[in-house]
């Protein structure tokens, strides 16, 4: 592997390891942290950013290094707050090996060419929308937005991935290795160590990814590492405790019910990888079950159906409870009432339908795709219920709809919200607190220092304070593009 980093170009060598923190730093999105070790420059994720549109799209379109100079990138998993900046990185002179599990770089294929499609989509809507604007106000500017990459940027990262199984070490440069460990949060995800060995001494730093919720269906509950010396660890839920599942399940069938008793319909924004999958298996046991209507359920989501067809691939990771419909000869994606709606024009009949149903569709946070469009045509009506199912990062429509605003923007416009909005946190995939806390417990002891991420302030605070009152750690949340020497 080449060393093109500044310490090769200079002459020197880094004696230590160095993490640089450029993403989720005060905030969940945009993971993306720069590792130096011997020479080599690595990334650990390269995430979109998500949030108001202008601000998002200069975060992610400059990046704050030259990409050509990193070496590798060492994906966790295929969420696009993980993911979905790779292209650009490609865009901007990367081509260097990307290093991901074999279901994380199965995702990403459908992932991340959706993702540009999206871009592009959403960009031309509210293009014309500005277009149509200045044709009634000459003042009005331009504003256009371009989309941040294209579908030929995605295809273009595809052939970088290298597959690596968890619990497989990996050279990424001499001397430097890293290994997958099972994260439990969605298909195919991993927490990583990166280890540096030089003079005799080695420097060992995990990152954590997204660490799962334990107990959560169809995956394994998150791996134990080995010792480590530092920890980059997330802090989504740092300072929350979420609820037993079994109440979570009750919850479900009581949002399924109440709406359909007063005839509306329960519009799911639901990112299309695992909490999708999670949905349609929990709303197949509740309808094998009888406790909710016989109603019809749709996932009007091109990419999910591409998601549970790379599921479909990987039953090795699935856990016990899914294996059991796998031995009964049963589907668990798939049963009786549920239709899986794949073109556009299938997606527009839902609005016609007359009477209750259930319709999941990505993104999860309401910031593109067709979500969009079905919550501009039900966000206003009573009778339905808007259900939020996972973590809503700051200044999203989805954070809007959870911190209950009277009035959001949907393509611009202003729409009441007259729909009941309900939050179901506890089907997120990301351990809460004393899950967080559990995870790292088998390996605190020989913690030198623990790096909080991936967090708003509140709960990365929290988290904080929680590990040094366990475990007496050095638990710091670094600033973005703050570098700490790892010895």
């Amino acid at each position: 592997m080449s060393r093109n980093g500044a310490g090769t170009r200079l002459g020197l060598h880094w004696r230590l390891m160095r993490v640089t923190f450029w993403g989720a730093v005060g905030t969940v999105t945009g993971s993306m942290h720069e590792i130096r070790a011997d020479g080599a420059r690595l990334l650990l994720d390269c995430g979109l950013y998500q949030g108001r549109r202008k601000e998002a799209h200069e975060i992610n379109s400059n990046f704050p290094f030259r990409p050509s100079n990193i070496d590798a990138v060492v994906l966790t998993h295929a969420h696009i707050d993980h993911s979905g900046n790779l292209p650009t990185l490609v865009k901007n002179g990367f081509k260097g090996p990307i290093y991901a599990t074999p279901a994380t770089a199965d995702l990403c294929a459908p992932m991340l060419l959706d993702s540009a499609h999206v871009q592009q989509v959403d960009a031309e809507f509210v293009n014309k929308r500005l277009a149509r604007r200045r044709l009634l106000n000459p003042d009005a500017g331009d504003g256009a937005v371009p989309p941040l990459y294209s579908q030929e940027d995605a295809e273009a990262t595809l052939p970088l991935f290298h597959r690596v199984p968890l619990d497989t070490p990996q050279e990424l440069a001499p001397g430097v290795s890293y290994e997958a460990y099972d994260a439990g949060h969605i298909l195919g995800s991993s927490a990583v160590i990166v280890t540096e060995r030089a003079n005799g001494k080695q420097v060992r730093l995990a990152f954590s990814g997204d660490v799962g919720h334990p107990g959560l269906p169809i995956i394994r509950d998150p791996e134990r590492l080995p010792q480590v010396d530092y920890l980059i660890l997330e802090s989504t839920y740092g300072g929350r405790l979420h609820k037993d599942m079994g109440i979570v399940a009750d919850r479900l069938a009581a949002v399924v019910s109440r709406t359909c008793a007063r005839g509306g319909r329960i519009i799911v924004p639901a990112f299309a990888v695992s909490r999708t999958q999670q949905l349609v298996l929990m709303l197949h046991e509740l309808a094998d079950a009888g406790r909710i209507p016989r109603i019809p359920i749709y996932v009007d989501s091109p990419l999910a159906i591409a998601v549970t067809a790379v599921f479909r691939q990987h039953p090795e990771l699935f856990d016990e409870e899914t294996r059991q419909f796998l031995e009964r000869g049963e589907d668990p994606f798939g049963f009786g009432r549920l239709r899986y709606i794949r073109d556009v024009a299938e997606s527009k009949a839902l609005n016609d339908l007359r009477g209750p149903c259930v319709i999941i569709s990505a993104s999860g946070m309401c910031e593109a795709g067709r979500i969009l469009h079905h919550l501009r045509n039900n966000i206003g009506d009573p009778r339905n219920t808007i259900l939020i199912t996972g973590f809503q990062a700051q200044n999203t429509l989805g954070r809007k709809l959870v911190d209950k605003l009277p009035e959001v923007a949907i393509f611009g416009e202003p729409m009441a919200v007259r729909a009941e909005v309900q939050v179901l946190n506890e089907l997120s995939g990301h351990a809460d607190q004393r899950g967080l806390l559990e995870w790292m417990k088998p390996f605190a002891a020989g913690l030198k220092r623990v790096f909080i991420v991936h967090g708003e302030p509140v709960q990365s605070s929290a988290l904080v304070v929680a590990i040094k009152d366990r475990f007496g750690l050095d638990a710091v949340v670094p600033t973005r593009g703050q570098s700490f020497d790892l010895a």
